[in-house]
C-alpha cells in the first residue's frame, strides 16, 4: 500500500521559514517524481510548486523559486520543501505527491496524494 505522509505545517509570521516533510513508502522512491503542491482555502489545486526529479535531472520551480528549495533523501524516501521568506499568500494546504517520471505540473498526472498539512502565513 503506497503512503505519502506529509508534516511539519504550522503557523508562522511572514518573513519566517517552515520546512515541510514528505515521507513516502510502499513503492519504489526512486522511479517516481515528487511534487508539493499548494491550495488556498476556498480554491482549487493549483499546479505544482516544486517538483523533485526522480531520474537526477533538474528539479522543478515555479513562482517560489528563490524563497523555496526542495531536496531528496532517498535513504529516508523523503522530500524535504524548505520554505524561506514566507508571505501570507503563501498559506494553504501543501500536499506531496508522487508521479511517475514524466509528471509535470498538472495533478491528474500523480497517483499518489498525501492527507496534506497546513501552512499558516500570518502576524
Amino acid at each position: 500500500q503506497v503512503q505519502l505522509v506529509e508534516s511539519g505545517g504550522g503557523l508562522v509570521q511572514p518573513g519566517g521559514s517552515l520546512r515541510l516533510s514528505c515521507v513516502a513508502s510502499g513503492l519504489f522512491f526512486d522511479a517516481y517524481a515528487i511534487a508539493w503542491f499548494r491550495q488556498a482555502r476556498g480554491k482549487g489545486r493549483a499546479g505544482a510548486i516544486y517538483i523533485a526529479s526522480s531520474d537526477g535531472g533538474p528539479d522543478y520551480a515555479g513562482s517560489v523559486k528563490g524563497r523555496f528549495t526542495i531536496s531528496r533523501d532517498h535513504a529516508k524516501n523523503t522530500v524535504y520543501l524548505q520554505m524561506n521568506s514566507l508571505k501570507p499568500e503563501d498559506t494553504g494546504v501543501y500536499y506531496c505527491a508522487a508521479g511517475d517520471m514524466a509528471a509535470g505540473r498538472v495533478p491528474d498526472e500523480y497517483s499518489y496524494w498525501g492527507q496534506g498539512t497546513e501552512v499558516t502565513v500570518s502576524s
